[in-house]
């Protein structure tokens, strides 16, 4: 196949994962790593982006038939409808709630971008970039390729500021607090993915925390913060605030379990991060867009039954 401009910048694995629509990821990218996928009669990393032109030779693969797409309940339908913080043409901004995987797979039948296809048939959704399942708040989808193509190139350029409100276990040194320290992603044989510091072979990746408030549960110290993301790996909030010593409460991978206990008691029942704001700018705008979604009513609660610190 010839790449042509609307697949241009695009990243390899991304490409094939548009045009081969119901080959499995993993046998994807294990054909990639074995050199059957070609750009240019050269081997490619999942990572490598496209250019006009490039020729891509995908080898013949051998697909299941397609399961019918799950149908997304209507009342989950009727709650996205009414979860849109913004929308243009060429654009849509959701408010996630949490729980709800961004894409299906993994054994879920369909995740947010499933259920919006679903509630705006004909469209060209797509997700611009990712949060956890259990995390909530500003999520971009694209409705033009054009669109999606000057997203990623914003973020690559770290021009989409993204803030999130987290409660951290423990007490944050400093008011401000720059965590500068490279991820390594692995993937474990289940499917799950962890992440670690690693100095050595992990992409940079670097968090500005900002004190908000102080509570304390039980003895326990927690903060308030405002994370900044300066870029953004898989996980990055969460895995540096473990680096520092206070993981995210209600954190069940990198987090403190008999703090979690102690949060739970007082009726945390989900990972307490929230994508609060976002401000971006595109060509055809006049000027900074900025996005915000209140803190859920189940954090705000949260809250307000824990002591104020000092």
């Amino acid at each position: 196949m010839r790449v042509d401009a609307e697949s241009d910048g695009q990243r390899i694995d991304n490409f094939l994962l548009r045009i081969l629509k119901g080959v499995p990821r993993s046998h994807l990218y294990r054909v990639m790593r074995r050199g059957e996928v070609r750009v240019n009669k050269g081997r490619v990393k999942a990572s490598q982006r496209l250019r006009i032109g490039d020729l891509v030779r995908i080898p013949p693969l051998r697909l299941a038939p397609p399961e019918p797409p799950g149908r997304v309940p209507e009342p989950q339908l009727a709650r996205l409808d009414r979860s849109v913080l913004y929308e243009d043409d060429r654009l849509l901004v959701i408010d996630k709630p949490t729980g709800l995987a961004v894409h299906g797979g993994s054994g879920l039948s369909y995740g947010l971008i499933e259920s919006l296809r679903q509630l705006r048939p004909g469209h060209e959704l797509e997700l611009v970039h990712r949060l956890d399942r259990e995390t909530s708040g500003c999520l971009v989808i694209s409705k033009r390729r054009s669109a999606l193509r000057e997203l990623h190139q914003l973020i690559r350029e770290g021009k989409m500021d993204k803030r999130y409100l987290a409660l951290l276990v423990g007490e944050l040194a400093h008011p401000e607090v720059l965590v500068d320290a490279p991820l390594k992603k692995n993937v474990l044989r289940g499917g799950e993915r962890l992440v670690r510091v690693d100095p050595l072979d992990g992409k940079p990746a670097r968090t500005l925390f900002r004190r908000l408030g102080r509570f304390a549960v039980g003895g326990q110290r927690l903060t308030l913060v405002e994370a900044h993301l300066i870029t953004g790996r898989t996980h990055q909030i969460r895995v540096h605030a473990a680096h520092l010593g206070t993981p995210l409460a209600g954190d069940p991978k990198y987090g403190d379990e008999q703090a979690n206990r102690a949060v739970k008691a007082c009726g945390l029942s989900r990972l307490f991060l929230h994508a609060a704001a976002l401000t971006v700018r595109l060509d055809y705008m006049g000027g900074p867009l900025r996005v915000e979604s209140p803190l859920p009513h189940e954090l705000q609660q949260i809250l307000s039954t824990l002591e104020v610190g000092e």
